[in-house]
């Protein structure tokens, strides 16, 4: 029995429609900075996730879906759950800090990253609280500037390892969520994207269509790490601290662009917790970018919860900057915030120099014609020569693949996955009835990245029954 059924599906005519319309100058128009006077800004954004789990406290092919979080908060002598109503109080606090600092004449920025699963597991735990505290920054013009919404995919999938027809389902099933709490208005000023583990496909045709589903529900940037693209000639990014443009092309040759702001490389966690973004940004000051003179922005993120530096560090540390920042020399911005301060000093995002996934350029090397499967025949023939070549590690580190040695995973999430889209890739199909709902949402949960960042184990197992449950609702 699924206990308050997740708001993933059934509304997308309205949420295209709020995500679609004219959405400049959103932030910029109500900024309380002396824009003329900023020589250079930075930017963080928190990351809050709690991935759905089966209640392994019982057998767990009968077990209901439960948030990690309510696990953690029920057995807390395990391991370190015992931080379970830390990270509660983490995923609230935020809206204090700003609230807090607001009212005191301070220009506090932060931007907010909340996987669906995190979204629907407080509601599930009766935590609304935490929600309501949120909207009080998400909704109230006196605040939400100060405060930005990242969208993400619903289930902290990971999308380079996800069937490409979920990509959007995952996309738009977060906005659909996330304007259940919070509303279409507030939706309608969510512009940028997080990725799951900073992931950016490697494959031309899974990024291709990852953009283009990006740009068709309305996303205008999106968040990078930096080791993760190059140069239209394979060399290495160089201008780290303005926009790009990510260009995804296909094997047939077809294109999609979208704006991208540089997560530079670090400790992520740490260097949010300490500022480090502030301290670096003291160090820079306004350049000449695609003939225009620019402001540099120096952007980092990491967990909002996750580890002792976040737990106990980053208040003191957060509110000790903004009580240092004002509102001219160096300031810090959200990301949307920034990209219309970029357009008003007259530059297009079409202007802004090209970038690609990371390697891509081998395959353009060894791509003869753009054909259906020109890619994988490129990516065959790079292997040929290089063993070693792989697509699925960039993200936030190069060092966890999220596809090797998970077989036993990806096959039955695949299976589903097709499954799903046999039955429901059909215009007479309701997305209202409850068969979709139920389905559609085992779909997405099975795709969580946690169930694969932990090894193999009960995590691994969590996602196998998912999928069995899935098929059985597909089968009824």
């Amino acid at each position: 029995m699924i206990k308050d059924f997740p708001p993933i599906c059934g509304n997308e005519d309205t949420v295209k429609q709020a995500t679609s319309g004219n959405r400049e100058n959103l932030f910029l128009s109500i900024s309380d900075l002396n824009i003329d006077k900023v020589q250079s800004s930075f930017g963080i954004a928190l990351h809050m996730h709690q991935p759905t789990i089966l209640d392994s406290s019982n057998d767990i092919s009968s077990a209901n879906l439960i948030s990690n979080l309510q696990f953690m908060i029920e057995h807390q002598d395990i391991g370190d759950n015992h931080n379970a109503p830390v990270f509660l109080r983490c995923y609230s606090r935020i809206s204090d800090f700003i609230r807090e600092l607001c009212d005191q004449d301070k220009t506090p920025r932060v931007m907010l990253d909340y996987s669906g699963n995190l979204l629907w597991g407080l509601k599930q735990m009766g935590k609304e609280e935490v929600l309501e505290n949120l909207k009080l920054v998400t909704i109230d013009k006196t605040y939400y500037r100060n405060a930005e919404w990242l969208g993400t995919m619903w289930s902290h999938a990971v999308v380079s390892s996800t069937p490409i027809p979920d990509i959007k389902l995952h996309i738009r099933a977060w906005q659909e969520h996330f304007a259940s709490i919070f509303g279409l208005e507030a939706l309608s000023r969510v512009k940028g994207f997080s990725a799951p583990e900073m992931n950016l496909p490697v494959h031309p045709d899974v990024c291709y269509e990852y953009v283009k589903a990006l740009r068709e529900c309305g996303y205008e940037w999106l968040m990078v790490q930096e080791h993760t693209v190059e140069n239209m000639d394979g060399s290495s990014l160089k201008r780290r601290y303005v926009p790009h443009k990510l260009v995804a092309k296909n094997s047939l040759g077809e294109t999609e662009e979208i704006t991208v702001l540089i997560k530079t490389q670090g400790s992520d966690n740490k260097l949010v917790a300490q500022m480090q973004p502030y301290y670096e940004a003291q160090t820079k000051r306004s350049e000449e970018y695609c003939g225009k003179v620019v402001v540099p922005y120096v952007l980092q993120i990491g967990d909002g919860e996750n580890g002792g530096v976040m737990m106990n560090e980053f208040p003191a540390a957060y509110k000790k900057t903004c009580y240092e920042l004002g509102t001219e020399g160096v300031v810090a911005m959200n990301g949307s915030e920034y990209l219309e301060f970029v357009r008003s000093m007259g530059l297009s995002d079409t202007d802004f120099l090209p970038l690609q996934p990371i390697t891509q350029h081998r395959i353009w090397e060894c791509m003869d014609e753009h054909c259906p499967g020109a890619a994988d025949k490129a990516i065959d023939k790079i292997k040929e020569k290089d063993s070693n070549y792989v697509l699925d590690r960039a993200s936030w580190t190069s060092d966890i693949s999220w596809v090797e040695g998970y077989g036993d995973v990806l096959d039955p999430i695949n299976t589903l996955s097709s499954e799903f889209h046999r039955q429901f890739d059909r215009p007479d199909r309701d997305k209202n009835e409850t068969k979709y709902k139920e389905a559609l949402l085992h779909v997405l949960v099975s795709q969580t990245s946690c169930y694969r960042y932990w090894g193999s184990g009960i995590w691994t197992e969590y996602a196998k029954e998912i999928c069995r449950r899935g098929m059985d609702i597909l089968s009824s």
